[in-house]
C-alpha cells in the first residue's frame, strides 16, 4: 500500500484538520504585540500563561501556553498598566478637567484621553496599547441605518436610543473640547470629531473592566467604575465559562482566576455576564453562538395576535398583565416558551366564567385542562409566526449581501443573530409539540 493512503493515515489527517480548525494561530511574533509586551514589561507585567493568537470564529484572543487548572491565576495585571480616570487627571488634560464646570463625567474624561493620545501618535506613551485596539467597532451605534433597520424590533429600539445617547454625549461635550485648544496645534473640532469620540466611546463601552476608584471632586457624581486593561482585554467572552475577576488591593493588581480547565494551546475565555444576544450585540458588538442565555422576544402586538377579538375582558386582562409586569420580557428560549410568556397567555386565555381566577394564574396554579391546552396552542401559533417572519428577514439579508458588498460584514453580523433566533424558535416549536402531546 502506498504510504499515507491507509485508514490510520486518513484518521490522523482528519484529527489534524479538526485540530487546526479549533486551534489559534500564534500572533506573538507580530510587531504590535512585541511592542506591547515590552511596554507591559516596563510596567512590571510579564505573562507566563497566555499568548496572543487569532482564532476561527472569535478573532483575536489569548491562547494558553500550558495546561491551566481550575482556580489557577491566568493573569495578574499591575495597576500601573491600567488606564483609569487617575491616569487622565495626571496627564496634561488634568488641569483643564479640574477647572471645568460643571465637572466632566468619568466617561468623558476617559474618552477625551483616548482621543487625545490617539491623536498624539508616536508621541503618546500609550501608543503600544492604542495600536492593538480595534480601528472600528460593530455596536449598533456604528452600523449603517439600513442595517439597523434589519434588527429585531426590541433591539432596534435600543439601538436608536444608543445612537441618540452618543450623539447627545458628543453635542454636550463640544464646549469642553474647545477649552482644550491650548494643548493642540490643530482645531479641536477636527481632533475631537464625532467619529473620533464614537471610537473612544466604543473602546470604553466594549473593553473596560469594573474597577471602583475613589471619588474626585473634579469629576461628576456618575459612577467612576471603568478601567481599560491592556492585554487583559484581549480575552474573549464565552457564556459557558466562569472566572473570578477583581482588583486585589494587597497585590495592587487586577487578577483573573479561571474556574475551568484548559488544555495547552486552547483559547482562554472570560464571561462578560449571563447576557442574551441582544445585550451582547448592543453593548459589545458580537453574537454568541449557541448562547444558553439567548432568547426571542415576543411583543405585545404578537402576544395578542391569535386571541379572539370578541373577548370583552381582553382590555382588563391586558391591564392586569401590565400592572403586574407581565408584558415585558416574554420570550422563547432553547427549552421552549418562558414561564412568563406561558403565564401571560394562560391569563389571556381565561374563559369568562373563570376570569376571577387570574391571581391564581399569576401564582402559577393550573386552572383547567382547557386553559392549559388553549395557551399552548396560542404559543405554538406565535412560535410558527415568528419562524416565518425570521425566515423572511434572513432571505432579505441574503439578498442584501449580494447587492450591498460594502456592508457585507455588518449584514453577516445581523444574519448570525437572526440565524440563532431561528434555531431557538425551532427548538421551542418542538418543545411545544411535545407539551401539547402530553395534554391530549
Amino acid at each position: 500500500m502506498q504510504k499515507g493512503r491507509g485508514r490510520t493515515s486518513r484518521i490522523r489527517r482528519r484529527k489534524l484538520i479538526r485540530s487546526s480548525e479549533s486551534r489559534g494561530v500564534n500572533e506573538s511574533h507580530k510587531p504590535e504585540f512585541i511592542k506591547l509586551k515590552k511596554w507591559l514589561k516596563d510596567r512590571n507585567f510579564e505573562d507566563t500563561n497566555l499568548m496572543p493568537a487569532r482564532f476561527p470564529g472569535t478573532g483575536r484572543g489569548l491562547m494558553s501556553k500550558t495546561s491551566l487548572r481550575e482556580g489557577q491565576m491566568i493573569i495578574s495585571l499591575p495597576g500601573s498598566c491600567l488606564l483609569t480616570t487617575d491616569t487622565v487627571i495626571r496627564s496634561s488634560l488634568g488641569a483643564y478637567i479640574i477647572k471645568w464646570k460643571p465637572p466632566p463625567s468619568p466617561l468623558l474624561a476617559l474618552c477625551t484621553f483616548l482621543v487625545s493620545e490617539k491623536h498624539a501618535g508616536d508621541q503618546s506613551v500609550w501608543k503600544p496599547y492604542l495600536d492593538i485596539l480595534p480601528k472600528s467597532y460593530t455596536c449598533p451605534v456604528c452600523l449603517e441605518p439600513e442595517v439597523v433597520n434589519l434588527l429585531p424590533e426590541p433591539l432596534k429600539a435600543k439601538a436608536e436610543e444608543q445612537r441618540m445617547s452618543v450623539q447627545q454625549f458628543f453635542a454636550s461635550s463640544r464646549d469642553f473640547f474647545s477649552s482644550l485648544q491650548p494643548l493642540f496645534e490643530e482645531a479641536t473640532d477636527s481632533v475631537f470629531s464625532y467619529s473620533a469620540l464614537l471610537w473612544a466611546w466604543c473602546t470604553v463601552n466594549t473593553r473596560a473592566v469594573y474597577l471602583r476608584t475613589r471619588r474626585r471632586d473634579c469629576l461628576s457624581l456618575e459612577p467612576d467604575t471603568c478601567a481599560l486593561a491592556p492585554y487583559l482585554d484581549l480575552l474573549n467572552h464565552s457564556p459557558n465559562v466562569q472566572v473570578k475577576a477583581a482588583f486585589n488591593e494587597e497585590t495592587g493588581c487586577y487578577e483573573i482566576r479561571t474556574a475551568s480547565d484548559y488544555r495547552k494551546h486552547k483559547e482562554v475565555f472570560i464571561c462578560y455576564g449571563p447576557h442574551d444576544n441582544h445585550r451582547l450585540l448592543l453593548e459589545y458588538g458580537f453574537v454568541s453562538l449557541c448562547n444558553p442565555h439567548a432568547c426571542v422576544y415576543v411583543s405585545r402586538e404578537i402576544l395578542v395576535k391569535y386571541l379572539p377579538s370578541t373577548d370583552k375582558q381582553m382590555n382588563k386582562k391586558i391591564s392586569i398583565l401590565k400592572d403586574h409586569g407581565f408584558l415585558e420580557n416574554l420570550t422563547f428560549g432553547w427549552d421552549g416558551p418562558s414561564w412568563r410568556l406561558l403565564t401571560a397567555l394562560k391569563l389571556l386565555c381565561l374563559e369568562a366564567e373563570k376570569f376571577t381566577y387570574w391571581t391564581k394564574v399569576l401564582l402559577g396554579e393550573v386552572i383547567s385542562d382547557t386553559n392549559e391546552k388553549t395557551s399552548l396552542n396560542i404559543a405554538q401559533k406565535i412560535c410558527c409566526y415568528l419562524i416565518e417572519e425570521t425566515s423572511a428577514v434572513l432571505q432579505k439579508v441574503s439578498h442584501m449581501k449580494d447587492e450591498k458588498v460594502s456592508l457585507l460584514s455588518q449584514l453577516t453580523l445581523v444574519e448570525t443573530l437572526w440565524m440563532e433566533e431561528l434555531k431557538i424558535l425551532k427548538a421551542s416549536a418542538e418543545t411545544l409539540t411535545s407539551l401539547q402531546t402530553t395534554l391530549i
